[in-house]
């Protein structure tokens, strides 16, 4: 069994794109929990009751929304588009060239700090052009850009690189692509391994066969000189470049690393966000297939939510979960050698271009597989696809009818693309877990694609849809609360 996240957007590419006079049904489900209830901004929409659809939302990927309520969202062909809160209608605010073979295409949004007074709007995407790397194979390229928003449009020859990524384009998997910014103007991108799984059993993909590194994860997240299979921290600069924070686990000028890199050992880490009283990074990493511990192999396939209070290194492609370890494994020979040593990886893969001893692994904040968990039984069982969401504390102070209620202070929100819900995960006073539970338990969520808190307090919410791609029915929603305020 493939798990859907690997296989998402190969199907959205290979999808019969439904024309808007075909039936299809709306968003179904509850739309409201007790004092919750769904706000709809934008959704496909059934405009003269006949039936017909008209696709507004194109596989939506992440939304930004800006202090005085408008919402800008952007979808993997390019499209960038922006809600307006005044006549709650959405328009297209700018269309790039973009990429969108493999896991590829317009990834990820942010709004710059000081959004309000510079209308910096930062994107991820993958530019359209293909080349050859040194050795003749297909290489691409993706990339942070600033842009600047004039009258409710993008001016595209305002664009600022910040940061560039190298990826293969001969095999799939995992781009990443999520941005966000701490409380100190540091910007954040998650990446993925850029590695192709499915040559590995649902184990750990480390094929060191000659012209296999499309299938070598030892490449990317366990290469401290690559900056896939990470998350990168930078400060960018008016001037439209960027400096390296202080922190970051290597240190400039250190040889066999790059120094934008906070977290690395990670395989596809498709939604991250900042902790903003005490900047501590969270980030879902979506897990291979195997779905039972394999001798000489490894261990079952996890999803990890986790937390970063410091840089360093998560392991993969050689630990999952809490450090579970895999076997060191000659894909060419079909035997296994050591287990990894999760006080001491060791990198020896020809496809790696950095330092062969790694930082020591830290174990996952959450973690679970396909079944039940007794860890964290609150997660059920089924497919997996970890995200991870905004940390929400309760302002008093805020003038907002509809903001989150002081029950959820200090709480993470996580949610799961594959198992339709939301989950609200309070921590204590030293940012451990205190208790998990549903979020909205009676509420339905078709995927919930990307969250992030409002300046009003409340929860913004992409749903997917319920199919791989081409949906009709996305919706770009506000969860709002309508009980008192304590």
């Amino acid at each position: 069994m493939k798990k859907p996240v690997l296989i998402l957007f190969s199907l959205v590419l290979c999808a019969i794109v439904v024309r808007s006079e075909d039936k299809v049904p709306l968003p179904t489900g509850p739309q409201t929990d007790g004092s919750f209830c769904k706000v709809i901004l934008d959704a496909d929409k059934d405009v003269n009751g006949d039936g017909k659809i008209i696709d507004s939302l194109k596989d939506p990927m992440e939304l930004a929304v800006a202090p005085d309520g408008r919402v800008f969202y952007a979808e993997r062909d390019g499209t960038v588009k922006m809600w307006k809160p005044e006549t709650k209608l959405t328009v297209i605010i700018g269309k790039l060239d973009v990429f969108t073979g493999l896991e590829d295409g317009l990834l990820g949004i942010t709004l710059d700090p000081k959004f309000q007074k510079n209308g910096w709007v930062y994107l991820y995407y993958a530019r359209p052009e293909t080349t050859q790397d040194a050795n003749g194979k297909k290489a691409g390229e993706n990339r942070i850009a600033r842009f600047t928003l004039k009258k409710d449009k993008l001016d595209l020859s305002s664009e600022k690189i910040m940061l560039r990524v190298a990826t293969q384009r001969e095999e799939c998997c995992h781009a990443g692509g999520s941005l966000a910014f701490d409380a100190k103007g540091n910007l954040y991108l998650s990446t993925g391994d850029n590695t192709n799984p499915f040559a590995s059993d649902g184990f750990s993909p480390s094929d060191e066969q000659p012209g296999r590194s499309p299938w070598d994860a030892q490449k990317s997240a366990a290469n401290a000189n690559d900056l896939r299979g990470k998350i990168l921290r930078v400060t960018p600069q008016a001037n439209g470049t960027v400096k390296i924070p202080k922190g970051n686990l290597f240190k400039p000028g250190t040889t066999g690393t790059r120094p934008e890199i906070y977290a690395m050992g990670c395989r596809n880490p498709f939604r991250i966000s900042l902790d903003q009283k005490n900047g501590f990074l969270y980030w879902g990493d979506v897990g291979p297939d195997a779905q039972a511990f394999g001798e000489g192999r490894g261990p079952a396939g996890h999803d990890e939510v986790n937390q970063a209070r410091t840089a360093g290194n998560f392991g993969w492609p050689y630990f999952i979960g809490d450090n579970k370890a895999y076997w060191k494994y000659d894909f060419a020979k079909k035997t296994s050698g050591e287990r990894f040593d999760p006080a001491k990886p060791i990198n020896n893969s020809p496809n790696n271009t950095g330092i062969k001893e790694l930082p020591p692994a830290q174990p996952a904040f959450i973690y679970y597989t396909y079944g039940p968990s007794v860890k964290f039984p609150a997660l059920e069982s089924g497919g997996r696809t970890a995200m991870a969401g905004p940390v929400y504390y309760f302002n008093p102070k805020l003038k907002s009818k509809t903001k989150l209620p002081r029950e959820f202070d200090h709480t993470l929100f996580v949610y799961e693309w594959s198992r339709n819900w939301i989950m609200a995960v309070h921590l204590d006073e030293k940012d451990n877990i205190a208790k998990m539970e549903r979020f909205c338990p009676k509420m339905t969520f078709k995927r919930p694609m990307d969250m992030e808190l409002g300046p009003d307090g409340c929860l913004y919410l992409i749903e997917f849809g319920s199919a791989w791609g081409n949906n009709l029915d996305s919706q770009i929603v506000r969860i709002e609360y309508s009980g008192e305020q304590k």
